[in-house]
């Protein structure tokens, strides 16, 4: 089904390659860290091969022909196919591209303005995700402790520093022996979401974990968190940078572990529900978690009903 209205994909097609200083996905792509370049690509390449019926990529489309009634169209067939979380951001990765041709010199302003001028899809007001119970984390670290061997013991240590960390995936596969202190239990995230540095902190049990992977692992400089052979060997590597090992990980160690599944990302709404329950302050919570703002924090809050009932019950009447 083609949703252009007024336009033939042939029409969208670069007639030829341009610079890559020219190109308006290129120069968008290479302003963003490595993580959130995977990501937007992607997003791009579905919307190039939807506006042209599986013809085009995102470096193949001429942005710079796109105009309102293709933004227009691209967001509805989002809108029909895709989770409005998943559709708004793809909408942005479309409104950033045609942004950067605005500011090349490719698009006249007046079409530029109408291009971009589409709307968010409103959510439904669910929040996405969950936070992990006390038993169900218990559960996790026992099922490594009765496994044991390498692979058991570099688990443990993955679930210590997402759930004490709070920390994402990506940022998880980057870290380095030198950016854990164990005196104090300082982490620095040099490359976080948007290149943003940070410092997180450990409780003592999660650093045990750590050191009892440290006895495997060596102290040889280099990834903290490395992948293990079936043999139990250290491949003193960085997992790929896109944190999906850490995904297949977690996911393994949940059905091994009998808990209902659940991402990595949970460790991070479980960070940041536990901290605000504990009555830590959402601006502090922010910046553990390396949160752009406050707002972002309150959508990782997972308390639930029972904090406003709390919070009500201990209302005065007069």
């Amino acid at each position: 089904m083609s949703y252009l209205l007024y336009s033939q994909a042939e029409q969208l097609k670069l007639p030829q390659p341009v610079p890559v200083t020219l190109h308006p996905a290129t120069v968008y792509l290479s302003s963003l860290s490595e993580g959130s370049r995977r990501s937007m690509l992607s997003s791009l390449n579905a919307i190039a091969r939807l506006l042209t019926e599986e013809e085009c990529d995102a470096f193949s489309l001429d942005w710079s022909k796109l105009r309102y009634h293709h933004t227009a169209a691209v967001r509805t067939a989002l809108k029909q196919r895709l989770a409005p979380t998943t559709t708004n951001k793809m909408l942005v990765a479309l409104r950033q591209v045609l942004t950067v041709a605005y500011r090349l010199d490719l698009i006249e302003a007046s079409d530029y303005h109408k291009a971009v001028d589409i709307p968010n899809v409103k959510g439904t007001g669910q929040l996405r995700g969950r936070a992990l119970t006390t038993k169900e984390i218990e559960s996790l670290i026992e099922c490594c402790h009765e496994q044991g061997g390498a692979i058991a013991i570099r688990d443990a240590a993955v679930i210590a520093i997402l759930r004490c960390g709070g920390i994402r995936r990506q940022e998880i596969v980057q870290l380095n022996l030198d950016d854990l202190d164990l005196a104090t239990g300082e982490l620095t995230i040099r490359r976080g979401k948007g290149g943003k540095f940070r410092f997180v902190y450990l409780t003592t049990e999660a650093i045990g974990m750590i050191e009892d992977w440290l006895k495997v692992r060596g102290d040889l400089p280099g990834a903290l968190i490395c992948p293990v052979n079936k043999g139990g060997k250290v491949i003193l590597r960085h997992f790929a940078s896109d944190g999906d090992g850490i995904y297949k990980l977690v996911k393994a160690r949940a059905m091994s572990a009998g808990v209902k599944h659940f991402s990595p990302h949970d460790f991070r709404r479980t960070f940041c529900s536990d901290l605000l329950a504990e009555g830590e302050d959402v601006f502090t919570v922010q910046e553990l978690a390396g949160h752009a703002s406050p707002a972002t924090t309150a959508k990782y809050d997972r308390r639930g009903e029972g904090r406003k009932q709390r919070a009500v019950k201990r209302l005065k009447f007069r």
